[in-house]
């Protein structure tokens, strides 16, 4: 009876290490097993989100450029000045001389714009806005943009804005839409009226 009551407890001896051995393989698999699943699916928290559709609003037209885009207006080497209308440079300089007396910089942040120049801005606010249509009121066509023919400059700062707006008609600059402060012509003789703004350049053609 004692040599039959005894080999089971043997035998329990010897599985009892093979077991715990098991369990350790089991554990270490599952553990395994975790790690590649985890390897394989991304963390989704670390992706970029998408932006959002078609519903979301479009940015400010034509804001204004940052200041490393302006241009002295007596710069002679930049073509956006040297190839303006000679009566439009001479009454901007004008102007700049007399708003540097009263403590305003005044920059051109567009002057002159070559036709290819002026197609790209035209074909890359068609996208923008999303038809011809709206992209005309902030962007001519090459054949009738002021920008190509030398007749309109674009100002800034702001400052130097408010400035214009106060005094341009000295010189004959004037605002010429109501939606481009910063788009200035020689739109009357110095010391005249200037015309009633168009809305937006769409009104022009």
């Amino acid at each position: 009876m004692t040599r039959h009551r005894s080999l089971p407890a043997r035998v329990a001896r010897r599985r009892a290490p093979l077991a715990a051995s098991l369990l350790v393989m089991v554990l270490a698999t599952v553990g395994c097993a975790g790690t590649d699943s985890d390897t394989q699916e991304p963390d989704r928290r670390s992706e970029p989100r998408a932006s959002g559709g078609g519903d979301a609003p479009l940015p400010p037209p034509d804001e204004m450029p940052a200041t490393s885009d302006y241009t002295d207006p007596f710069d002679e080497a930049s073509p956006a000045i040297s190839r303006l209308e000679p009566d439009l440079l001479e009454a901007l300089r004008s102007a700049a001389r007399d708003a540097r007396a009263d403590g305003q910089t005044m920059f051109v942040t567009s002057g002159w714009r070559s036709r290819e120049h002026q197609q790209r801005l035209y074909d890359e606010a068609v996208q923008r806005y999303g038809s011809e249509e709206e992209a005309r009121r902030y962007v001519a066509l090459p054949d009738v943009s002021a920008h190509v023919t030398g007749e309109a400059v674009d100002i800034g700062p702001t400052d130097a804005l408010s400035w214009l707006s106060q005094h341009g008609d000295r010189y004959g600059l004037c605002q010429t839409f109501a939606n481009e402060m910063w788009h200035y012509e020689l739109a009357t003789e110095p010391g005249g009226d200037c015309p009633e703004m168009l809305p937006d350049g769409s009104a022009r053609g």
